[in-house]
């Protein structure tokens, strides 16, 4: 029933800004919680920021802490990933995820595995 489709990346200089979208298709935007992860060649999976349904809270990891903004657009359905003073070590593949509710604890939004719907993901590449 709910499809996610990334779209926003591309090729940028170091220093540069980039914005990526998630346009969510389906029933009950604001039921789910929304994440996105990413991937470097040759690395793990890594989490990146997380949004709660109720839009109370706002996660980031460490790395991209201060540069990147997470937003939800209702009227449109879409969540936002700004994206600012990119370095090559954000060079990925950036994926859109969607959990239905919210948790509690802060933690679980770390992890793969509680998500219950995932995008095709859109390549991001900073060169220097």
């Amino acid at each position: 029933q709910v499809q996610l489709e990334e779209s926003g990346g591309g090729l940028v200089q170091a220093g540069g800004s980039l914005r990526l979208s998630c346009v969510f298709s389906g029933r009950a935007f604001f039921s789910y919680s929304m994440g996105w992860f990413r991937q470097a060649p040759g690395k793990e999976h890594e989490f990146v920021a997380a949004g709660t349904s109720r839009g109370d809270r706002i996660y980031y990891a460490d790395s991209v802490k201060g540069r990147f903004t997470f937003s939800r657009d209702g009227a449109q359905n879409t969540v936002t990933l700004q994206m600012n003073n990119l370095n090559p070590e954000d060079t990925a593949v950036y994926y859109c995820a969607a959990l239905a509710g919210t948790y509690s604890s802060s933690t679980y939004y770390y992890r793969r595995d509680i998500y219950d719907y995932w995008g095709q993901g859109t390549q991001v590449t900073v060169s220097s």
